[in-house]
């Protein structure tokens, strides 16, 4: 039914689309070229739905405030606090939030019946006596401040254009992942990320929390994986773990941005800081040494004694605990360690696990070739040279109601070179410039996996090679900006309309203190 609902949502939101683009004359088609925007609306990214171009726009002085209305509702107080945090600096203005409606300026509303709108889609409209965001909830209206934000110039106040935006995600899974396991990342370095994604409008934020190299959160029930495990990386450096605490805060942080924390806790490879914290999970109840290289492959839990399942059932259950989103991963790739039926029995009895705590199960697309539980979700990260087989087991498990998140390699691993002259990243997937990040329609790509399984697109960036919050960046920016478009707008990817849209994006990327990537193709600006 989760399925239906997504198709037919998608369907009814593509009419809409049409609808609007006849009514302002275009001869825009769902799937067909995306046409070009009023002026003034051309640089946003990711291109709304529908722009309608009218009249004299807004113009924000030192008079201008943000009103919440009178509901009384204390998470939309929280949007328009925080909108008013991201415009004030750019602006200079000072931009005082109120709860009382009318009388111009910024207004945010709720309208539970509005149409079109579903539950992340929002209106704006603009005009000389206020700018007006409408959403049905308050994930709509943070998203309309997000658009309203690119309206306005990188400094100063300035004039939002006139007219109305009326948009609406087209997946509903729109995602980026960091490995803070290979190299460790504190809690603020990611905060910094998640404020860079989420206006984007990026909802979902997957931390791969535990590797071979690191494990990187605490748990009480087993304190030597942090501890201890905590303690390396790759090259030996000192590593680090989040408490609690930090973990919680982090998650706090992203929710108040519409960003979902999907914690990964792989297994039953990828495990050798488990292996190394706690000899009883080995089969030879030896501990290996910590290690700080970067092969794969060669760990895995010893999955013939009850005291892994101890293990995996305590670990799950603090990590839900602390966690209120709705998924919980447990990877499960490249565990060429475990026998192919020891696998598929492990995987059984951890989706019971994420069960219990009342989690849904995602895992890597190795899982297909196992047993999926009812509603799991699979996470494809395979490539142009995947074998047939694999990926006819992806669209055969998306056939039978399990949806996908698509993360093919040589498109979205932000950790693939741009090109030879990169000097971090790696290259076994072969180099994905920003032009190949962009250019593929996820509701297409894989043969055989109907469109309406498709959950959404994830950008996985693993650290191997990445150390810094500056390569950080260098490899997500601004491949990340493709996956935004790619999960947000409507219609197939149209590269001679985005890399110009794309190269608008340079000033305010240069003002936030990105260091992004000026790949060749794109007509970059420059900030004024």
């Amino acid at each position: 039914m989760r399925v239906l609902r997504r198709t037919l949502g998608t369907l009814l939101l593509l009419a809409s689309v049409a609808s609007c683009a006849t009514a302002r004359g275009d001869d825009a088609k769902p799937g067909g070229p995306r046409p070009a925007a009023p002026a003034g609306f051309g640089q946003l990214l990711p291109a709304p739905a529908s722009v309608r171009a009218s009249g004299s726009g807004h113009v924000l002085g030192p008079g201008t405030v943000i009103r919440t209305g009178r509901t009384g509702d204390a998470e939309v107080r929280r949007v328009g606090e925080i909108l008013a945090g991201q415009l004030r600096g750019p602006t200079g203005l000072p931009l005082p939030v109120v709860d009382a409606p009318g009388g111009g300026g910024i207004e945010l509303r709720l309208d539970a019946a509005a149409p079109d709108l579903g539950d992340e889609g929002y209106r704006l409209e603009s005009g000389p006596r206020a700018v007006t965001l409408t959403a049905r909830t308050p994930a709509g209206l943070f998203h309309a401040g997000q658009t309203l934000r690119q309206l306005l110039p990188t400094a100063g106040a300035g004039t939002i254009p006139g007219g109305t935006v009326t948009d609406a995600p087209r997946f509903a899974y729109r995602g980026a992942m960091l490995d803070i396991a290979r190299h460790f990342f504190t809690t603020e370095q990611v905060k910094r990320y998640v404020d860079q994604l989420a206006q984007y409008k990026v909802n979902a934020l997957h931390l791969h929390l535990t590797d071979d190299q690191g494990w990187r959160i605490a748990i009480d029930s087993w304190p030597r994986l942090a501890e201890y495990g905590g303690g390396s990386e790759v090259g030996g450096g000192p590593g680090g773990y989040w408490t609690k605490d930090e973990y919680r805060d982090l998650v706090r942080y992203a929710a108040e941005r519409y960003v979902e924390v999907v914690p990964e806790i792989d297994m039953p490879g990828h495990v050798n800081a488990a292996l190394a914290s706690y000899a009883e999970l080995n089969c030879d109840g030896k501990a290996p040494p910590r290690y700080t290289g970067t092969r794969v492959g060669f760990s895995s839990l010893c999955t013939g004694i009850e005291r892994t399942y101890d293990f995996v059932e305590d670990v799950l259950a603090e990590v839900a605990a602390l966690t209120p989103g709705r998924y919980l991963h447990i990877g499960g790739d490249e565990a060429s360690a475990t026998p192919a039926a020891d696998y598929a029995e492990f995987m059984d009895r951890a989706q019971q696990a994420v069960a219990r705590h009342g989690k849904t199960v995602v895992a890597w697309h190795q899982l297909a070739g196992a047993r999926p539980a009812p509603g799991a979700v699979l996470q494809y990260w395979g490539h142009d040279r995947t074998g047939a087989a694999e990926k006819e087991r992806v669209a055969a498990a998306g056939k039978a109601g399990h949806p996908v998140i698509l993360s093919p390699a040589d498109r979205l691993y932000l950790d693939m070179k741009y090109d030879a002259a990169t000097k971090p990243g790696l290259s076994w997937a072969g180099y994905v410039p920003v032009r190949r990040a962009y250019e593929w329609d996820p509701g297409a790509y894989l043969a055989g996996l109907p469109a309406g399984a498709v959950l959404g697109v994830e950008a996985p960036l693993w650290t191997e090679t990445v150390a810094t919050r500056e390569d950080l960046e260098y490899m997500a920016f601004p491949r990340v900006l493709g996956l935004a478009e790619l999960g947000w707008s409507q219609g197939p990817p149209d590269w001679a309309e985005y890399g110009p849209r794309l190269a608008t994006q340079a000033p305010r990327m240069e003002a936030q203190g990105i260091g992004y990537h000026r790949a060749p193709d794109v007509p970059w600006q420059t900030r004024r």
